[in-house]
């Protein structure tokens, strides 16, 4: 108890030291309006940021050295197509620290599969199996794990259904557009009518306690802007399909039923979660954006990145956006049982400051590595599934930036139960004799690595339909 109440009067003291570096640059002109809503944002923050997420003891990790004893090397049977029946994804099972394999890349192939409905990892456990999720879309937001678990988004409020794509009015915006709802004040859980393509003229500015929910038809955010979660919390982005997005020029936008303001040029990301909370992004399929796929920055915390499909992109995924901005130190992000799929080249994640969980995610692709970072994140990789290029010199999972090997050394980044083939290979930092115990209430218990392509056989935007389990 007096450590835990020394951690957090540390937490007060450095969050009153840093709240002046919250005042950068964030693309909008700032008055009245933005000031209350960037001091709700640091109060949010305070309140979702965990001191301790990780306790590690002096326990000797005995399986990591009889791997080591092992050469580190064991071979694991993992050419999952996402055929076969999932006998055993719901054991509890422990399996091999760092274990690698030969592997070619021949086991990629995947098949569609058709047969009954699986739930592979247990954030779809929650729900995805019920034939009646359409009439009960909201328990969805029982289901975030990881940082993000305190997330419903719209779960007290109304559901407002989507039932026109046009957005060529962004001060006033129609009742049953996208952007209407979002603007909303109230909670609101949003659906949508029919398929659709929205092409979004500028930003879409999102409030507060908001869901976006696709399930049920095709939706997709494409050839314009993307969407922006600003000084925010209690979000989620489901079921819907994101790519082709590019920068766009700004202007005067609205933001809510009472307040509009001048926007400066949009980035091109697919999301941008800036200085937001409680933040949980599900089975969304993103490619090709101007910029990032997804950017959580200047202080965003309680951020949950799951059941995402991502392909055919450069920079993937930034978590912190700035060497100079010690307000990220604050940043927890869980990313899980994600597919970082073909075309892809970094940044699955790319990280500054705060403390990440990657966990039980399956990397089958990358042109320049898959996790790095600089100002020493925490990074603690479990359970994933990392496939190496054959180019023999990108068979690093890791980089690390702006570091001298004697700096960089003492940056905690774990690998543990994680899965290598084609010789990939994961360099670990830290200090390795220590074992990481993960606080179960904010970190996913993660299955070995070789359950990976399995745990994330359903990522992406999925094809749920009225009256079936999707």
């Amino acid at each position: 108890m007096a450590m835990a109440a020394k951690l957090v009067l540390i937490f007060v003291f450095c969050f009153a030291a840093i709240i002046p570096l919250l005042e950068a640059n964030s693309g909008y002109d700032e008055d009245g309006v933005w000031k209350k809503r960037k001091e709700e944002a640091k109060k949010s923050m305070m309140e979702s940021y965990v001191p301790d997420p990780l306790v590690v003891t002096d326990e000797f990790d005995v399986q990591i050295n009889q791997d080591k004893g092992n050469n580190g090397t064991a071979t694991h049977d993992d050419d999952d197509d996402g055929d076969d029946d999932v006998k055993e994804e719901n054991k509890n099972v422990s399996g091999s620290v760092n274990t690698t394999t030969n592997s070619s890349r021949r086991s990629l192939r995947k098949k569609r599969y058709t047969g009954p409905c699986h739930t592979t990892n247990p954030i779809d456990a929650c729900w995805r199996c019920r034939p009646d999720w359409e009439s009960r879309r909201k328990s969805l937001g029982r289901c975030a794990l990881g940082f993000g678990r305190r997330t419903n988004g719209g779960m007290a409020g109304k559901i407002y259904v989507v039932t026109d794509n046009n957005d060529d009015d962004l001060l006033e915006p129609k009742p049953g557009t996208l952007r209407y709802g979002v603007i909303q004040k109230e909670p609101l859980w949003i659906t949508f009518a029919k398929d659709m393509n929205i092409k979004l003229s500028q930003e879409l500015i999102m409030n507060s306690n908001k869901t976006i929910d696709g399930r049920g038809h095709k939706v997709h955010i494409a050839y314009g802007a993307g969407i922006t979660i600003q000084f925010v919390s209690n979000v989620i982005i489901h079921g819907i399909r994101i790519h082709h997005i590019c920068a766009k020029g700004g202007g005067m936008i609205r933001d809510s039923p009472d307040h509009y303001g001048l926007r400066t040029q949009s980035d091109g990301d697919g999301i941008t979660i800036f200085g937001s909370s409680n933040v949980w992004i599900d089975h969304v399929s993103m490619s090709k954006c101007g910029d990032g796929l997804i950017d959580a920055v200047q202080g965003s915390t309680a951020v949950t990145i799951s059941n995402c499909l991502f392909t055919r992109h450069n920079d993937v995924m930034l978590l912190g956006a700035s060497d100079s901005f010690a307000g990220d130190q604050f940043m927890q992000v869980t990313v899980a049982f994600n597919r970082f799929g073909q075309g892809l080249l970094q940044r699955m994640p790319r990280c500054r400051w705060g403390f990440f969980h990657v966990v039980n995610n399956d990397y089958t692709y990358w042109k320049m590595y898959a996790i790095g970072g600089s100002k020493h994140p925490t990074i603690i990789s479990q359970g994933n599934r990392f496939l190496a290029p054959d180019d023999i010199h990108l068979k690093s999972v890791t980089k690390r930036d702006y570091a001298p090997e004697s700096e960089w050394r003492n940056w905690v980044w774990r690998s543990e139960g994680d899965l290598f083939m084609n010789g990939a290979f994961f360099t670990q930092s830290g200090q390795q004799n220590m074992k990481a115990r993960p606080s179960h209430e904010y970190m996913i218990q993660a299955n070995p690595g070789e359950f990976a392509a399995r745990m994330t056989r359903y990522a992406g935007a999925l094809e749920c339909v009225r009256g079936k389990k999707c």
